[in-house]
C-alpha cells in the first residue's frame, strides 16, 4: 500500500469542489457544513486559482492531496495562516470505503509535517464539528492535544456549531 501526501496542484482542486458538491446534505451536516453557503463551482475555482498564484509566504489557503497507490483518497488544507506562527487545518477522506480505517491518521501526520515546513509554523490547530466523532479520533491518534470545545461559526461554509479545538506544536 503506497500512501503519499504531497502539495496539491491547481489542476487537482476539482477534487475539493467535487467532494462538497457530490456529498449528500446529511453528510455535509455531519461535518458542520451548510450547503447553501458553498460558492458556485466556478467562483470557488477562481478563488483557489488566485490563492495558488501567490507565493507560499503570502497564501491564506494551502492544500495537500492524499493518495493511496497513486489514487486520490482525500486531502487536507490549511487556512488562516500566519506565516511563522500558526494555521488552521482541515482533513477529508473522500471515498466512504476508506473512512474509519486508520488511513487518515498517517495522512494527517504527513500533512502536518508539510505545513510546519512550508509555513514555518509553531502550532497548527484543527477544530472539527464537535458532533463529528471520526476526525477527533484521527487528530488524537496523530498527536494533536485537546484545547477546548466552544460554539462558533468556524468558516464561511459552516453553520453556528460546537467545535472541538485541537493543537499540535512544533517540537
Amino acid at each position: 500500500m503506497g500512501l503519499t501526501v504531497r502539495e496539491m496542484r491547481l489542476d487537482e482542486v476539482h477534487l475539493i469542489i467535487d467532494y462538497f458538491y457530490a456529498s449528500a446534505p446529511e453528510y455535509l451536516e455531519m461535518m458542520g457544513v451548510d450547503p447553501s453557503r458553498l460558492l458556485p463551482p466556478q467562483a470557488w475555482y477562481a478563488r483557489l486559482e488566485s490563492e495558488f498564484a501567490l507565493p507560499v509566504e503570502q497564501r491564506q489557503y494551502y492544500a495537500v492531496i492524499w493518495q493511496l497507490d497513486d489514487c486520490a483518497i482525500g486531502y487536507s488544507s490549511c487556512d488562516r495562516i500566519v506565516f511563522g506562527e500558526h494555521a488552521n487545518m482541515h482533513l477529508h477522506v473522500i471515498p466512504p470505503e476508506h473512512r474509519n480505517r486508520g488511513i487518515g491518521r498517517e495522512c494527517v501526520r504527513k500533512s502536518v509535517a508539510i505545513y510546519f515546513r512550508q509555513f514555518r509554523l509553531k502550532e497548527l490547530f484543527c477544530q472539527p464539528y464537535a458532533l463529528n466523532v471520526p476526525p477527533h479520533r484521527t487528530l488524537q491518534a496523530a498527536g494533536f492535544k485537546y484545547v477546548k470545545t466552544y460554539m462558533t461559526v468556524p468558516g464561511p461554509i459552516n453553520f453556528h456549531q460546537p467545535v472541538t479545538q485541537w493543537v499540535i506544536r512544533r517540537e
